[in-house]
């Protein structure tokens, strides 16, 4: 009985913290015109509303999870949960664009505690042949939260103003904080006593630090010169990692495991092509078709919805079969989605728009509950933490890549100008050329993904 009541607790509070962390990155984006108009941000700086706390999370990840193996899973996650909450009330206060976007670096941080360790207990909790099933719940819960984003984050932005986006995951934390620390009193820590590899992590972190920053600040000399530095500085990395006895990314398991570096892989693409959905058509609905934050926020919630509904299933149909098939045949409706999007216009109709998103909706929750199957049944218990922060890490990699992308195209075709009805037309090509883009780029995820090999 005591195991079935700690597998009910880790799943209600690993379900509470799945919710809250993306509805706020979705109620966000139907934010962002609200921001922009009252920090006077142009295009590109709207990006790096979405990309400084994708930044800080990515480069957190990986570090956050091994600590967690070592020093307990439990207790990194309720500290994430915190700075996470302190970070949403100091952003809700910020009196300016520098400021906020500190704070966001801030709420990153504080995420990637809680993304490095949820996926982890649930794995330490529950038995192999349950948890597809779990791990589709909690990927369900994350698209519950995306669900909710768009339409909460519309009402509160019309009527009580973007700063309340931020305000209400206050309350949410601290909920989840008190539910970890009066009904969680299991610590799970495989790797106690093992040493930290703090040069290895600092070496990930500038190296990581210098390739996404490089992505984001790309064409200019900058943008080239920190990806030749990343470039560099990773063969050095992948050297250090493989003589330390106790490395902080598992280069051996990477090299040796075809299901876990595949599927990674497949997780990174999926991520790099899907993610600046919703930052696009959040600026297309608004911009081109003059939608009030709420009605923008009640069209993007069709893609979060069907994720939602689907998720578990995928999670049990991955329990029965390859995770490969399901993920593979996920990754393909999102690529048919994407290829659909690049032909959006002035006069696109709203039933197509919600048609599609749907449609990407539907394979992103076949790809991604099976997909984080085949990565935490490729490990040992002892490399969950590890395991669950690099999947999460390709995630976070993958959104900052794709908010990266649509960036770089923006600067291409509208530079730092502000989106008037003036380079409306520059806008609508930008998107265009975007989703053509993500689309290659999911295309060729679905090798990535049908070459991992079986699982079972």
């Amino acid at each position: 009985m005591e195991d079935k009541a700690l597998q009910r607790t880790a799943l209600l509070v690993t379900t509470l913290s799945s919710l809250l962390t993306p509805m706020m990155a979705s109620a966000i984006n139907v934010a962002l015109p609200a921001i922009g108009r009252e920090f006077a941000m142009n295009a590109v700086t709207l990006g790096w509303v979405a990309s400084a706390y994708l930044l800080a999370a990515a480069v957190f990840l990986l570090p956050f999870g091994r600590l967690a193996d070592i020093v307990g899973r439990k207790k990194v996650f309720a500290m994430g949960t915190a700075v996470f909450s302190l970070a949403s009330l100091l952003a809700a206060l910020a009196p300016n664009a520098v400021s906020f976007l500190c704070f966001r670096v801030l709420q990153g941080t504080g995420g990637a505690m809680i993304f490095g360790t949820g996926v982890a207990i649930l794995t330490s909790v529950f038995p192999p042949q349950r948890r597809g099933w779990v791990l589709g719940i909690n990927v369900g819960a994350t698209y519950t939260g995306l669900s909710l984003g768009p339409f909460v984050g519309g009402l509160l932005t019309q009527y009580l103003g973007w700063r309340w986006v931020f305000l209400l995951n206050v309350p949410l934390g601290m909920l989840v904080l008190a539910a970890v620390r009066l009904r969680m009193h299991q610590e799970w820590a495989d790797c106690r006593g093992e040493p930290f590899d703090w040069p290895g992590s600092l070496g990930y972190m500038l190296m990581l630090t210098a390739f996404m920053l490089g992505f984001t600040w790309l064409p200019g000399w900058r943008g080239a010169a920190m990806l030749l530095s990343a470039a560099a500085a990773f063969p050095l990395f992948i050297w250090w990692e493989s003589r330390s006895t106790n490395p902080i990314f598992q280069a051996r398991l990477a090299r040796g495991n075809m299901v876990f570096a595949f599927s990674n892989l497949a997780a990174l693409v999926n991520y790099s092509a899907t993610f600046a959905i919703g930052f696009l058509l959040s600026l297309y609905l608004q911009f081109i078709k003059g939608f009030t934050p709420r009605g923008a926020g009640l069209v993007l919630v069709a893609q979060p919805v069907v994720m939602a509904l689907f998720s578990p299933l995928a999670g049990r149909l991955s329990d029965r079969l390859e995770p490969r098939v399901v993920a593979s045949l996920g990754m393909g409706l999102c690529a048919a989605g994407l290829l659909a999007f690049s032909w959006l216009g002035q006069a696109s109709s709203l039933l197509a728009i919600t048609a599609n998103l749907m449609l990407v909706g539907l394979g992103f929750a076949l790809f991604s509950s099976p997909n984080s199957n085949a990565v935490m049944g490729a490990v040992e218990r002892r490399q969950y933490g590890v395991a669950s922060a690099t999947l999460a890490t390709m995630r976070m990699v993958g959104q900052m890549m794709s908010m990266g992308i649509a960036t770089l195209v923006f600067s291409l075709f509208i530079g730092k100008a502000r989106i008037v009805p003036g380079n409306y037309p520059l806008f609508l090509r930008s998107m265009k050329v975007s989703f053509i883009v993500f689309f290659a780029l999911c295309v060729g995820g679905v090798f990535f993904s049908l070459a991992r090999g079986r699982v079972r």
